[in-house]
């Protein structure tokens, strides 16, 4: 499903290819849209596009992984391919992330700050229950030692 949406928006997007160029875009859309560096800890990334036009992004990278977030005890896994639609302060129709709870994947389908300037990120699922957390939680890895991988798959 997610390849079909790439392979819809792609024409006309900003497409980048490699790790350092993809890890740089993707920092800078974040940044640009007000949304933590860290938020998408992903890695070994192949392609990031995003379509201006429509607000879609994408990532591609070369396995699904797994990082949790210490300072939030949450454990999060990140497909090959992620998407979403982007917008000033939220990232919403999302695939290819979820969180685990007690055992259990659930998807989660929307990312936003409730108030641009709000300290806070709020993650909904597709049932409509949401949860917030500080900001400071999805600092980048290498500015916070509190985020881990956790394995490949």
């Amino acid at each position: 499903m997610a390849s079909g949406l790439i392979e819809h928006h792609r024409e006309g997007a900003e497409i980048y290819n490699g790790h350092d160029s993809c890890k740089k875009k993707l920092d800078s859309t974040l940044e640009e849209f007000g949304l933590p560096k860290g938020l998408l800890p992903v890695k070994d990334l192949e392609e990031v596009g995003h379509n201006r036009s429509t607000g879609f992004v994408w990532l591609k990278q070369k396995q699904k992984i797994q990082h949790r977030y210490k300072r939030i005890g949450k454990t999060a896994s990140f497909d090959q391919e992620i998407t979403a639609f982007i917008e000033p302060g939220r990232m919403k129709e999302i695939t290819g992330a979820k969180v685990e709870k007690y055992f259990i994947g659930i998807t989660v389908s929307d990312m936003y700050k409730p108030d641009p300037a709000s300290d806070e990120i709020t993650f909904a699922i597709p049932a409509g229950i949401s949860m917030s957390f500080p900001i400071t939680a999805f600092q980048e890895p290498d500015e916070d030692e509190d985020g881990e991988e956790i394995k490949d798959e």
